[in-house]
């Protein structure tokens, strides 16, 4: 069953459009196509939920439906992984970490934290003008959110904007990406049938149409929007947003640096950034796509990456083995090898890959050398299984290239010397980092970015935060 939930009805849409399993490109499923007038209906139920309802100021109530969420997802694991790698063609072995475990384990982290959270804070008593006035803050649910997520990862996207915003107290309607809408729905499905979530509270939606995603980010009564995606579909959402200043929280694009200094181990660093680009075939927006090495020993570093790239084969996201599967859609394998030709054409040079694997929607991995740090394939996006690798001629021309994008999402040091990297890592204007490999990607670690990856961050207390708002308070001491 896949329908839309709505004031907490399952509910059908008009009509339908079709979800794809991008391994065989044939269609896996059918999706509901939410209407213009559905939108609305989604955004008036949030509305009164937050208006009329406890739901805002019953913390007992939020943590007790997110331990009810937590279970059921527990509980239908193993059902919402088989879809996962299904509709997402995600490789199997993802959905032991970020594509589906790891997301389940953001609800419990913001039940925990909301049991232990100081929504009220005291800051004192202050003498003025001769009297006494005690002051606090205390914290308040933003109000009506509309989430939007992309295709890439929806189950951790949708369970990241959920939870947070659900324990602070605010009403949701989520909108899936036309992609992957079935993994979402049955995130709907799952809050419909094993929660108590009052009607209205979360409202999931799926639409090929740009008209919902219009009407949910432009409607007068949504208070806030949290957005992932790219950063063009970002720049529109913020200015469709400033009409009525809603809060924008956005998780936009990257383009981040892997910087291979003179002392690193070159064949971990090698194994580490092949091994890097191919997860999810490079369908992450904090993956290191570009390899920053020393000009002296880059020929080195490039035949090892390639190397490394060898042994990872395209396969079978079903296949526990399979590190490396397709891309999302016959579209974005188009825009990627568009990418890659023009970067060819501009004088890059093609190392390895640069081509089409059918059935499905495959690309293989690609490693482009000698890449001018202006060009397209450096600067823009690719979202597909694309390094390029740019020589450099001492630290301070690393760090200079690793700052020359618009974006600040992530980034990456290979080094002998921790300090030395940790050190480097600060001048680089990003919002998460690895050193060496290091993992940041955990629940109670904040994400986001700087420049034009994004405003604000999810997970951790911080992404708790994102989601309130702080009302100051004042009144004379009477003695």
């Amino acid at each position: 069953m896949t329908r839309l939930l709505i004031n907490g009805q399952l509910v059908d849409g008009e009509r339908t459009f079709p979800s794809l399993n991008p391994a065989t490109g044939e269609v896996y499923g059918h999706a509901p196509e939410a209407t213009t007038a559905q939108a609305e209906a989604a955004v008036a139920a949030a509305r009164t939920a937050f208006d009329t309802t406890a739901w805002s100021i019953d913390v007992q109530l939020r943590i007790r439906c997110l331990d009810q969420l937590h279970q059921a997802l527990l509980d239908h694991v193993e059902e919402l992984r088989e879809l996962t790698i299904a509709e997402v063609g995600a490789p199997r072995m993802l959905t032991y970490g970020p594509q589906l475990d790891d997301p389940v384990k953001l609800v419990r982290f913001y039940a925990d934290l909301l049991r232990k959270y100081p929504l009220t804070e005291e800051l004192g008593e202050v003498e003025i003008r001769g009297q006494r006035h005690r002051r606090w803050v205390e914290k308040e649910a933003a109000g009506v959110v509309t989430a939007i997520i992309a295709y890439n990862y929806p189950n951790q996207l949708a369970l990241a904007k959920l939870a947070p915003a659900l324990a602070a107290g605010c009403t949701v309607v989520l909108k899936g990406a036309p992609d992957t809408p079935l993994t979402t729905l049955f995130l709907g499905q799952l809050i419909a049938e094993h929660t108590d979530f009052p009607p209205g509270v979360v409202n999931v939606l799926t639409s090929s149409s740009a008209d919902v995603g219009e009407t949910l980010t432009t409607h007068p009564d949504v208070d806030m929007i949290t957005f992932t995606g790219s950063t063009a579909t970002g720049r529109r959402i913020m200015e469709a947003a400033s009409r009525t200043v809603k809060k924008v929280f956005l998780e936009l694009g990257g383009k981040s640096a892997m910087i291979v200094l003179d002392d690193a181990d070159f064949a971990t660093a090698a194994m580490f950034a092949a091994g890097t680009i191919c997860s999810h075939s490079g369908q992450g927006c904090a993956l290191t796509s570009r390899l920053l090495v020393p000009r002296e020993h880059h020929d080195e570093l490039v035949e090892k990456v390639a190397a490394g790239l060898a042994r990872i084969p395209l396969g079978d996201p079903a296949d526990p083995k399979t590190f490396a599967g397709p891309l999302i859609s016959e579209r974005q394998r188009e825009k990627v090898d568009g990418m890659v030709q023009r970067a060819v054409a501009a004088g890059a040079n093609l190392v390895t890959g640069g081509e089409k694997v059918d059935p499905g929607f495959f690309y293989r991995p690609t490693l482009l050398s000698n890449v001018d740090p202006d060009s397209e394939i450096a600067q823009d996006e690719v979202f597909g299984p694309v390094l390029v690798v740019i020589p450099y001629d001492d630290d301070d021309d690393a760090v200079r290239i690793a700052n020359n994008s618009i974006f600040g999402l992530s980034g990456g040091i290979q080094s002998g010397d921790d300090e030395r990297a940790i050190a480097l890592a600060r001048r680089i204007r990003t919002g998460t980092f690895s050193i060496n490999g290091g993992n940041y990607f955990a629940a109670d670690v904040p994400f986001g970015g700087y420049k034009q990856s994004g405003i604000g961050r999810e997970s951790g207390v911080p992404g708790l935060e994102e989601f309130l708002e702080y009302k100051s308070f004042a009144v004379v001491v009477r003695s």
